[in-house]
């Protein structure tokens, strides 16, 4: 068997803390600990395979690169972008409200905002 790491040394190869290096073990996005233990019973990993696999990070997918999971990021992505879009035209409305004199109330409550929200978008705080 070539070299093996501890979960610590598997850790700092990664440039994580010991307990992130853990947390992508236990979700797959780490390569599995080998069965044998050491002397302090410390799972080991095979050193190379830690170096060849890829790391998880900022940027990256934490649920793998897979087309599941890059189709849902996307489509996390659109539900944003519409989010954004019904957000503006519910400051669009309420504008037009205020410029026919509804109540705040009222329209808060049509628009499914709090009165609070209502009057920070009118700049009336």
């Amino acid at each position: 068997m070539g070299e093996v790491w501890t979960s610590a040394q598997c850790a700092e190869a990664w440039g994580v803390k010991p307990t992130t290096w853990l947390g992508y073990v236990s979700r797959g996005q780490a390569p599995k600990p080998l069965p044998d233990v050491d002397a302090q019973r410390r799972r080991l990993w095979d050193a190379d395979e830690v170096r060849a696999f890829p790391r998880p990070g900022a940027g990256r997918s934490r649920a793998g690169s897979t087309p599941e999971a890059e189709a849902l990021l996307g489509e996390m992505t659109d539900v944003a972008t519409r989010i954004d879009e019904l957000r503006a035209r519910q400051r669009a409305l309420l504008a037009a409200g205020r410029e026919q004199g509804l109540e705040i109330r009222a329209m808060a409550r049509a628009l499914g905002i709090s009165p609070q929200t209502a009057y920070g978008w009118l700049g009336e705080r």
